[in-house]
């Protein structure tokens, strides 16, 4: 179970660092590039400690199925990006994705 809450922390923190990504306009704004240097560096320190659990493949999965429904929240809320159907019924197949991963998948662990 802690395996799994690192991988979540990894994935927050790598959100934190893409939203700053967007908000440091092309490394032109000072403290959103730091944030992204800080979020991912902390998203790839909790990624390697999930890896001595999981395998990279079904890691990786989660990290970026995740990661990119995070992603698409933070920029409708913070950016007002705005999602279509198609967009919003693909979010949902990553989503329905990850269930199978963890629900029903033996690969889910070593």
């Amino acid at each position: 179970m802690q395996t799994y809450l690192y991988l979540l922390i990894a994935v927050v923190f790598e959100t934190f660092g893409s939203s700053c990504l967007q908000a440091s306009q092309q490394f032109t704004r000072f403290w959103p590039s730091v944030g992204v240097i800080v979020g991912f560096g902390a998203a790839f320190w909790f990624f390697t400690l999930v890896l001595k659990v999981l395998p990279l493949g079904v890691t990786y999965a989660l990290w970026s199925g995740i990661g990119m429904v995070l992603i698409a929240l933070s920029g409708w809320m913070l950016f007002g990006q705005k999602l279509d159907l198609a967009a919003t019924l693909g979010i949902g197949l990553i989503i329905a994705g990850i269930l199978v991963i963890n629900l029903f998948s033996n690969s889910s662990t070593h």
